[in-house]
């Protein structure tokens, strides 16, 4: 195992623990994602597996969609991520990207890894669950992302990054960064 595999197996833990505690009444419930309820944000976390392991010619393994199982679709995505970078035979498979040449584990620490967090917060907002974020991602995620700001925003992947308020702590500021009002 790698540290790029242990860290998404943290993260991954702590978005489990989210998914897992979102009350049967608020799937349905409106998250900062524009027009994204809590099960798109995990139907969002879960396809991604299929576009990472995509990218290195492997498949994710059928499982159950968000819609009708979102702890389900979220733990079979899980489990397929975390199996590639457990195994150095995928986790160095590589593949041309937009940023060049990049492997498995690469993708999934730059991209995979980081959506987790923002979509831990994501999801923890619209279930009303605790919505502190890993101090330590948080500091991580916004300096490597505050020097693609302007790509960022013209790829339409964030909106228009928000002021956030006087003295907000860095977890704010990283969320208005993105363009989630907090």
């Amino acid at each position: 195992m790698t540290e790029i595999s242990d860290r998404y197996r943290r993260l991954a833990a702590g978005f489990t623990e989210r998914v897992t505690a979102v009350p049967a009444d608020r799937w349905s419930s409106p998250s900062p994602c524009e027009e994204w309820t809590a099960t798109d944000v995990v139907a969002h976390v879960a396809e991604a597996a299929g576009l990472f392991l995509g990218m290195v010619d492997r498949q994710a393994p059928p499982g159950p969609s968000a819609s009708e199982d979102p702890i389900g679709a979220w733990e079979t995505s899980r489990d397929a991520i975390q199996a590639g970078l457990d195994d150095p035979a995928v986790a160095l498979l590589d593949y041309e990207g937009e940023l060049g040449r990049a492997t498995f584990e690469m993708a999934i620490d730059r991209f995979g890894s980081t959506d987790l967090v923002i979509h831990t917060w994501d999801l923890s907002r619209a279930a009303g669950l605790d919505e502190r974020l890993d101090p330590d991602e948080v500091h991580q995620i916004f300096e490597a992302m505050s020097p693609l700001d302007e790509m960022l925003r013209t790829s339409g992947v964030f909106g228009p990054k928000l002021e956030p308020p006087p003295g907000a702590d860095e977890q704010t500021r990283l969320l208005a960064f993105l363009g989630r009002a907090v």
